[in-house]
């Protein structure tokens, strides 16, 4: 993808209306060490120490078009339950618009993972599967939020809510609307029409035979798109990159993004959730799904369900030597930072704190930090933030100094700022591998130590030198001058 096609593509991301419509669900993860084997039984014992709760199935779909600042609606089955309402609060906080579709005596869908050290013991899923009258309510429903949408996405998850998916195409099809499918399971027909449909190498393999080599997927791939009057098939091949094949003319084959993958799950809701956030701004069909591989190889460096911000696709894109760029930076320029790094299989370690005197007991903290992994990122407050802490008297030196005494540091690759009283959300941002504070914290009283768990990583305390801090280094000095 060029430079001016990217920032075009970029550019308009903001603009347009999705309406994805699909197999709704809840992803849970209880993460935590295993410290021993059971005595019940040969299994290993999880000590579960977080438990976090994401969006699944279309709705990571539609809140990876929310990240990318593209407005979304979205519509599926739910239960008249705790789960369907917890769904309800989280697309709603994510940016999304739900409309839900409850159904009394379904349960909705859930998947539950255990998680320990970043790698994926087990799943449990709880689910009914859809009844006809729930599909007609969905289809039904999703024809009256037709004509309020640019562009619909088909996220199919086989549990039934799209059991009506060709009157669903055929109905965007005659109101103008062009329709992106994530489809499952060995019947494509029932997708007929659609405008692009998306399967991963495995789908497409199950319904074409083997495919081998970009000959062989171009060859079955547009024999699929002319039998069954697709726009085109996207086939994504995960290492290998896609194949974007049409009916006619050349295909397009995208080498892979990521140099490193850590999970796999959700990437495809990515790849489709681009896609339309692009086809809603404008944008044509190869700039939105190049753009979508740029998305796919930021994912897979992330743990569990997750999407990909606009910001984080335009440091990647336009801004290459991020992760040379070491020192003092910006939020956006960190993410990007960042994300080179996991794609080289670096280790991310992040603490925070005032710094406001910098003395040898920080120094020998931050080196002990920095030996944890590859690289290192300070968190600090600005000046507001330490003078609510500390007091009116504080800080001594101002954001600037503290920063660049900092980023003189050996062991420290990147500081950045954060204006919040704690910071939570810049760590769940970067979800560093290792979440580092100094002094006699307990681990579960750390600021954002709950997202680094979730997401498999550790959460450390490390002691300080004795006789140094900040405060006493104050006292000292006040002491003398007076």
């Amino acid at each position: 993808m060029n430079a001016e096609a990217a920032r075009r593509a970029i550019a308009g991301l903001g603009r347009g209306r999705v309406l994805v419509a699909g197999d709704l669900m809840l992803d849970r993860y209880w993460s935590g060490p295993v410290p021993r084997i059971s005595p019940e039984a040969p299994v290993v014992v999880v000590s579960v120490q977080s438990d976090e709760t994401r969006v699944g199935g279309a709705g990571n779909v539609a809140t990876n078009v929310a990240a990318l600042g593209t407005h979304v609606t979205v519509l599926g089955l739910v239960g008249d339950d705790e789960p369907g309402r917890q769904l309800q609060r989280l697309l709603e906080g994510a940016g999304v618009n739900p409309t839900l579709v409850r159904q009394r005596g379904l349960r909705t869908t859930e998947k539950l993972r255990v998680m320990s050290r970043h790698q994926q013991l087990m799943r449990l899923d709880f689910e009914d599967p859809a009844t006809d009258q729930g599909a007609e309510l969905l289809c039904a429903t999703y024809q009256s939020l037709l004509a309020a949408c640019d562009v619909v996405v088909l996220s199919d998850y086989a549990k039934g809510a799209l059991s009506r998916a060709s009157v669903m195409i055929e109905q965007a099809r005659r109101a103008g609307r062009p329709v992106l499918v994530d489809p499952k399971g060995l019947d494509f027909a029932k997708y007929r029409g659609a405008t692009l449909i998306t399967p991963n190498l495995a789908e497409f393999r199950a319904i074409v035979g083997e495919a081998d080599g970009d000959a062989a997927i171009e060859a079955k791939a547009r024999r699929l798109a002319v039998d069954l009057e697709f726009g085109a098939v996207l086939v994504t091949r995960g290492e290998r990159g896609m194949s974007l094949v049409p009916p006619h003319g050349p295909a397009v084959h995208l080498p892979a993004e990521a140099r490193e993958v850590f999970d796999v799950t959700g990437a495809g809701d990515t790849v489709v959730a681009t896609i339309a956030a692009g086809f809603a701004a404008g944008s044509d069909l190869i700039d939105a799904v190049s753009l979508a591989n740029v998305a796919a190889g930021i994912v897979v460096t992330k743990l569990g369900t997750a999407s990909v911000s606009r910001a984080e696709l335009q440091t990647l894109l336009q801004r290459p030597d991020a992760d040379l760029r070491r020192g003092v930076v910006d939020e956006p320029t960190l993410l990007g930072a960042v994300l080179e790094s996991r794609r080289r299989g670096e280790r991310i370690v992040m603490t925070n704190g005032c710094f406001d005197v910098l003395h040898p007991g920080h120094v020998s903290y931050l080196a002990q930090a920095r030996a944890l992994g590859d690289r290192l990122i300070v968190a600090v407050n600005d000046d507001a933030s330490v003078r609510a802490l500390k007091g009116a008297g504080r800080p001594i030196h101002g954001l600037g100094t503290r920063q660049a005494m900092l980023a003189a540091l050996a062991s420290v690759d990147w500081t950045v700022a954060f204006a919040e009283s704690t910071p939570e959300r810049l760590i769940a941002a970067v979800r560093p591998d290792v979440l580092v504070k100094g002094g006699d914290y307990r681990v579960e009283e750390i600021a954002g130590g709950d997202f680094v768990r979730a997401a498999g990583g550790e959460v450390r305390v490390l002691p300080f030198v004795d006789g140094h801090s900040s405060t006493a280094t104050i006292n000292r000095i006040r002491a003398v001058t007076q």
